[in-house]
């Protein structure tokens, strides 16, 4: 967490910089259904300059508005008035799908404009023992749920499912079952090496089965909300997946042969995964490294 912590210090000097122009695009994606990201094309994510926070999923009708996730505090005022502009009304809803400052560090802000913010237990309770995401009031969830909750909200059935240890101990994933969207919040990193936060509750083999769940959700017209990265579908989910299997064979491989951790990075087992996923928070020298501390520690 804290190197987590490290990153959103860097990146915010950047993502606040020119405070005349919205760092926020939007795509909808269903009727009613968005995901607000950067505004590079495709919300490519290539350069810390890039990195205004987690991808958000964004639900507007007649009855409601409900956002999934807010990301960091810096940006938080952008984001909000951005969705704020696509809805025409304020946010009633933000549901947090995992505790990292780059989807919770609005929480405040919007709590402070009267959004009830909702969350997995875990994450509440992650949150409430971190000074660094414990903000201030407003700052936690204030209703959670242990497995699932559904909101019935503009015609809609929007499921917040648990799923166990995967990026961290609390993640959540929203299915809008009618319009076959789904948010994955961290469990879809699209095109990228993911963050499997160790520290956190979080585990290979349980991200790996997350986004099998994920996968086993949808069909070929399921469009999914991811945490980072463009709009992505059950084919892409799967290339990813199949990436992340690849390359941990690759290394479980090297520890199997009886190899350091030294050893192992100086053979660089990913070094072609990464010209494709690498990217610079998670570089092909730390995947590496979480694979090998993941697979020592089984």
């Amino acid at each position: 967490m804290r190197k987590y912590a490290l990153l959103l210090l860097a990146v915010a000097p950047f993502a606040s910089a020119d405070e005349s122009a919205s760092p926020f695009a939007a795509v909808e994606v269903a009727p009613g259904i968005y995901q607000i990201g950067n505004t590079n094309e495709g919300f490519a994510l290539n350069e810390p300059a890039d990195f205004v926070g987690g991808g958000v999923g964004l639900l507007v009708g007649d009855e409601y508005v409900v956002m999934i996730d807010d990301v960091m505090e810096s940006t938080a005022p952008a984001l909000v008035a951005k969705a704020e502009e696509i809805a025409g009304r304020p946010i009633d809803f933000v549901i947090n799908t995992h505790a990292h400052g780059d989807h919770v560090g609005g929480n405040v802000y919007v709590s402070e404009r009267g959004t009830i913010v909702v969350s997995h237990d875990k994450l509440r309770e992650r949150m409430s023992t971190n000074d660094q995401l414990n903000t201030g009031p407003g700052a936690l969830p204030v209703i959670t749920f242990s497995d699932r909750m559904t909101f019935h909200v503009n015609g809609e059935e929007a499921i917040a499912i648990h799923i166990p240890n995967a990026h961290t101990d609390g993640d959540a994933v929203i299915h809008f079952r009618n319009a076959n969207v789904i948010a994955a919040g961290d469990l879809s990193f699209r095109g990228l090496f993911p963050f499997i936060d160790l520290d956190s509750g979080g585990t290979v083999a349980g991200y790996m089965a997350g986004m099998q769940q994920l996968i086993d959700m949808a069909d070929g017209n399921t469009r999914f909300l991811t945490g980072h990265g463009p709009v992505a579908t059950r084919e892409g989910l799967a290339e990813d997946l199949a990436m992340l299997r690849e390359a941990h064979a690759r290394v479980k491989a090297l520890i199997d042969k009886g190899m350091s951790e030294e050893d192992i990075l100086a053979a660089n087992p990913l070094a072609d995964i990464g010209e494709d996923y690498g990217w610079f928070f998670i570089t092909t020298e730390r995947m590496t490294q979480t694979f090998i501390r993941s697979l020592t520690a089984e």
